[in-house]
């Protein structure tokens, strides 16, 4: 309980702190200010700080994107601390100026008699008004000197008198933002001067301080790529061609990647480019504990290689290879996510079990185990509703039903859908005998299903960096309309054109969602639905990078580079992503989809996308000759990937839908 405060005539202030306190110095009693119609503002808004280190203004713009920030500075929405005072006006944005002067002076008694400390010691008056008040700040009234204090210079102001009257005084100015930023750069120098060039990341990471170590903007972000160049990363699979990029960037970085992959892989190639520093080809036909002995056995075998020595971290950018990379890591004591996590992430009737236990929403969904467990199910979930592998990945064996027939005839299909697939470095590819070294993928996604009620309205991604149990970049991108009843996606752009709102509940649910699966650390692609009956729905968490253009969209819109936080998890870096503030630029991308089924003459539906301004790039995923499938007759064939950009998320769209009207008419099927 604080002490009651009282002026020379021992009654008690009713002033403020400043016009209260120290009142008798002045000798004039401050009226007390009148709080009504204005309201100070003392949100960040009112401290002067630019518009672009905190969110953009949270008020709705449909159709041109009204965003939440990607990166945790500040907990609330700009503009959200201002009072409301009517339906038709706002506080100001800064506190208006105050309805009266204080004025303080302060008579310092001068004596003859004895030499005090004047910069410590007040006259007797004055003194006796605050004895108490003015000891504890370090201002000793006169009658309570020490006898034998020494001499001090002539009678002044003084330090204390000046701090107390006038702080800051006479001290001179701090360092500008510029100079500041300068002395940073400096430490960050000296410190990446001073790593130990043979040390392991760990070791590097011990020696940093932490300040540095967890500071966002670029000069953190250049001391944590000083730190990781040189580490020996394994990636456990290499995933298809397209993914060629994650291995040059990590060369960029100064990573040392070591591969392994089956003895056909196409990543062999990037140790004789120099890209990679090893590749360990295993037999990937093999059960999935057969592939993790042997893969653990070549990477503890490492250690005794002079040229290669212990590593630093497992990585896996595919799907199906997150809970072997998880044990690897676990096992050779390495940075990683638990194989439970991995697991659950992994398991879509377990992430359900996860979501609910925290008492996060969770739609009705039952497990599948065989044909006879589908009447419990429909009892469970009723219709319509949606079966899925409960292991399953890139919406193979997905399928929308709405009654119990169309039940029991997809719930066959997907059995024998999955005994035409294998699973090729990591991949899902349909078995045309080709690819080498394979295993069945209803070995690796299994027999088991999910029957779960089926989740209308927007769809959105929300690409998350956790580190350290907290998240530290979470951005979220629209998906378009998928194309029921298989699921296949169509269309997505960044940022969302979602009201603010619901993006922020969207990205709420997508990272509670993370941390219910027991994740501290790693990059996630996390898809969830806002529905119109129940709010925000999670679909489900991937616990690594997205595929196709998630890398690309992330880095062109936000500055963030998912590859490198990928790496620096890995290696148990901090990770700290550099993000914007606002958009640098806006990216739509579709993978275009085969309307009808046939065989297709040729690739003149190209023609649309070559040299056209606003195409940053376009994939094919088809050949002449090929046949497609179209939606009437299965999962469909994606033709091409087109990934555009534009200065705003309308015009991004927009463009992608006619460039993807104009492919669509120039289709030709046999």
């Amino acid at each position: 309980m604080e002490a009651p405060l009282s002026g020379p005539s021992g009654n008690r202030s009713s002033g403020s702190c400043c016009g209260g306190c120290f009142e008798f110095l002045r000798g004039k009693k401050s009226p007390q200010r009148r709080f009504g119609s204005s309201v100070a503002d003392r949100s960040p808004r009112s401290w002067g700080i630019a518009r672009e280190v905190d969110e953009v203004p949270s008020r709705e713009r449909p159709r041109v994107g009204s965003w939440a920030s990607p990166v945790p500075y500040l907990p609330a929405a700009w503009g959200t601390w201002q009072r409301q005072n009517s339906e038709d006006s706002m506080c100001p944005l800064h506190s208006p100026e105050p309805d009266f002067q204080t004025k303080f002076e302060l008579h310092v008694q001068e004596s003859t008699s004895t030499s005090l400390d004047q910069s410590h010691q007040i006259g007797h008056g004055i003194a006796s008004a605050q004895p108490q008040r003015l000891g504890e700040i370090g201002i000793v009234p006169r009658s309570q000197a020490r006898p034998n204090a020494p001499a001090s210079p002539p009678a002044g102001r003084g330090f204390m008198i000046e701090q107390l009257l006038q702080s800051p005084g006479s001290l001179p100015q701090g360092l500008s933002h510029a100079e500041r930023a300068r002395q940073f750069d400096k430490r960050i120098d000296k410190v990446l001067a001073e790593l130990p060039p043979r040390a392991s990341t760990c070791e590097r990471v011990a020696k940093t301080p932490r300040r540095l170590l967890t500071a966002r903007g670029p000069s953190g972000q250049r001391l944590r790529r000083g730190i990781i160049k040189g580490a020996k990363i394994v990636f456990f699979t290499t995933g298809y061609e397209g993914k060629r990029f994650i291995y040059e960037k990590a060369k960029a970085l100064g990573v040392r990647s070591i591969l392994i992959d089956s003895a056909d892989s196409w990543s062999r190639v990037l140790v004789d480019e120099g890209v990679a520093e090893r590749f360990i080809a295993l037999d990937m036909s093999q059960t999935s504990e057969s592939v993790f002995r042997q893969a653990l056995s070549a990477i503890e075998a490492l250690e005794s290689d002079p040229k290669i020595g212990k590593v630093d971290g497992v990585a896996t950018f595919a799907e199906l290879s997150v809970p072997v990379a998880a044990r690897l890591a676990e096992a050779l004591g390495l940075p990683g996510p638990s194989p439970e996590s991995a697991d659950c992430a992994r398991d879509k009737h377990a992430t359900r079990a996860a979501l609910k236990a925290t008492g996060l929403p969770t739609p009705p969904n039952c497990e599948i185990t065989c044909e006879a467990d589908l009447a419990r199910a429909m009892r469970v979930v009723g219709f319509p509703a949606v079966l899925k592998p409960v292991s399953g990945a890139a919406s193979v064996g997905v399928k929308k039903v709405e009654s119990e027939a169309e039940l029991r005839s997809a719930y066959l299909e997907r059995d024998r859908e999955l005994r035409s697939l294998v699973i090729s470095s990591g991949a899902i590819v349909k078995d045309d005998g080709n690819q080498g070294a394979t295993v069945g993928a209803e070995n690796v996604i299994g027999a088991r299903f999910l029957l779960e009620s089926y989740l209308d309205g927007d769809e959105v991604d929300v690409d998350i960096v956790m580190s350290e149990g907290e998240w530290q970049y979470a951005a979220v991108s629209d998906n378009g309309p998928t194309l029921e009843p298989y699921f296949n996606e169509t269309w997505a752009v960044s940022p969302s054109l979602l009201p603010r709102t619901k993006q922020v509940e969207l990205k709420e649910l997508a990272i509670s969602s993370v941390k219910a699966l027991g994740f501290e650390d790693g990059i996630f692609h996390v898809e969830c639905k806002s529905t119109t009956q129940n709010g925000p729905q999670l679909i489900e968490v991937n616990a690594r990078m997205g595929g196709g253009p998630v890398y690309a969209t992330n880095l062109r819109t936000w500055g963030v580079d998912l590859v490198e936080e990928t790496l620096f998890c890995s290696a148990g870096i901090p990770a700290r992503p550099a993000a914007s503030r606002e958009p640098h630029e806006c990216i739509a991308n579709a993978d275009v989809n085969t309307l009808q089924s046939g065989r297709l003459k040729d690739l003149s539906f190209l023609e649309p996308l070559k040299g056209r301004a606003g195409v940053i790039s376009f994939n094919n995923h088809v050949t002449e000759g090929e046949e497609v499938v179209g939606p009437a007759d299965g999962l469909p064939t994606w033709l091409v990937e087109i990934v555009v950009s534009k200065p705003t998320p309308k015009e991004a769209l927009d463009f992608l839908l006619s460039l993807e009207a104009e492919v669509q008419a120039k289709v030709r099927l046999a």
